[in-house]
């Protein structure tokens, strides 16, 4: 099942558009959820990006939201944009189901922080996207209201966690969607789906109200058209001021991380004439060697699993069968791991980190793809890659994983296309430099674009 990818109203138009839009009269708060309404409407049965939709408290919202500025009170740049947030972030009196039926029909009585802040911007949430069960894995086809489906070829993943989020922007049904990242689940989703997905500093945005998957790994991320616009929306979400430092990523120091991870990489990805679309897009950087990727996997394994296992060994006890079975095997798993692999990993992690921090006092910016395969098909376990059969969940990790260890901010932006499904490039940089980190991937995205 194929399809040629929808667009919604907002696609091709970002957040400064529609604010001035809004300000002088050509569009109100009403009309930009009546257009996101309707695109959901048009739009989101094939591709499953939406679990809730709250169409009630979208047009209230957007009634206040318009009498406000009337009024000449402006909150900001998001001050009646629509936005979307993922179905593990909690939504005061809005279904909020962790993709699981484990939690069918929950509704909170309060807002995640992050949800809260959104609001309090005059941000509009129109409704929950789908969610991998509990976030736990990057494919995005397994959630208890079924996969979300990728906009460029409706038989392909989204990728996951947070690939409703991704299919929503995508598919122009909203402006901006709120997803979470743990291993890569906010930029994975934007690399199959051609978006903008960026992931802060740990610890950047609060996790209150966030459902954990793992807590030492877990981050508020954010997905849309433009880096400029996931700035604008990251601002709110870390309580930042709305106005940026201006940033200047005219000449910065770029190195190209080269992996040991062949195995785990598509041919479609490595053949040089399809390679140079990503790589191309960094003609003055410096190749340098990131040895032992697939270790760094197994540390991310152990850490991430343990504490997954650790959120969720109640509920395989007492309620098995309310997974999703390939949850629960992935869960079954984790509970074998022993304590010992967790302290050895913790440990790892830290030198890791080092070994980032060294990187990034030689380097602006760390570059490398996001994703090393195209969006498989809906439902496969596992990939061929050059002759040998390799997890699907590996190969989509391995290289946005490190990331999370480190907890550093990292992006990845639409860097071409392959037989017309997206290849994103990814971008890392230290904590304290994001706006040159978002400022440089808009400029990388207008080159490649133009």
């Amino acid at each position: 099942m194929t399809s040629v990818r929808p667009r919604g109203f907002f696609s091709g138009r970002t957040v400064a558009d529609l604010g001035r839009d809004m300000s002088a009269g050509v569009l109100s708060a009403a009309d930009l959820v009546d257009h996101a309404l309707d695109s959901i409407a048009s739009l989101d049965r094939p591709l499953n990006a939406f679990v809730t939709v709250d169409a009630e408290g979208a047009r209230l919202a957007a009634r206040q939201a318009d009498a406000e500025r009337v009024a000449g009170v402006y909150r900001g740049p998001l001050h009646g944009i629509p936005v979307a947030v993922k179905d593990i972030i909690e939504t005061a009196g809005m279904a909020t189901q962790m993709g699981s039926a484990h939690f069918a029909g929950h509704i909170p009585d309060r807002d995640a922080t992050c949800v809260r802040r959104l609001r309090e911007a005059g941000a509009i949430i129109v409704g929950k996207t789908t969610t991998q069960e509990f976030a736990y894995g990057p494919t995005g086809d397994r959630s208890h209201n079924g996969p979300s489906r990728n906009p460029h070829d409706t038989a392909r993943m989204t990728g996951g966690s947070s690939g409703g989020s991704a299919a929503a922007v995508a598919a122009g049904m909203v402006p901006l969607a709120v997803g979470t990242d743990t291993g890569g689940s906010v930029r994975i989703p934007a690399a199959l789906c051609g978006v903008v997905g960026f992931k802060p500093a740990y610890g950047a945005v609060p996790l209150d109200g966030v459902f954990p998957l793992a807590s030492s790994l877990d981050h508020v991320g954010v997905l849309a058209g433009t880096a400029e616009d996931c700035g604008v929306a990251y601002r709110v979400l870390a309580g930042l001021a709305p106005a940026p430092v201006a940033a200047d990523a005219s000449s910065l120091r770029v190195g190209w991380l080269v992996t040991d991870s062949p195995a785990l990489t598509d041919p479609a990805l490595t053949d040089p004439a399809v390679a140079s679309l990503v790589k191309a897009a960094f003609p003055d950087s410096e190749e340098i060697a990131l040895p032992g990727v697939a270790e760094l996997y197994r540390v991310y394994s152990a850490i991430q699993g343990s504490e997954a296992y650790a959120v969720h060994a109640d509920r395989v006890a007492q309620s098995p069968q309310l997974f999703d079975p390939v949850v629960l095997d992935r869960l079954h798993h984790a509970g074998e791991i022993p304590g010992w692999h967790y302290v050895r990993a913790v440990e790892a992690r830290a030198s890791f980190r080092r070994q980032a921090a060294a990187l990034l006092d030689r380097y602006d910016v760390l570059a490398l793809p996001a994703v090393a395969v195209l969006a498989p098909p809906v439902g496969d376990l596992d990939i061929d890659i050059d002759g040998s059969r390799v997890p699907v969940r590996d190969a989509l990790l391995t290289l946005t994983s490190p990331w999370n260890l480190a907890g550093l901010p990292a992006l990845s932006v639409p860097a071409g296309t392959i037989g017309g499904l997206p290849v994103g490039a990814q971008l890392v940089c230290a904590a304290g430099r994001e706006e040159m980190l978002l400022a440089y991937a808009d400029r990388l995205r207008a080159a490649m674009s133009g």
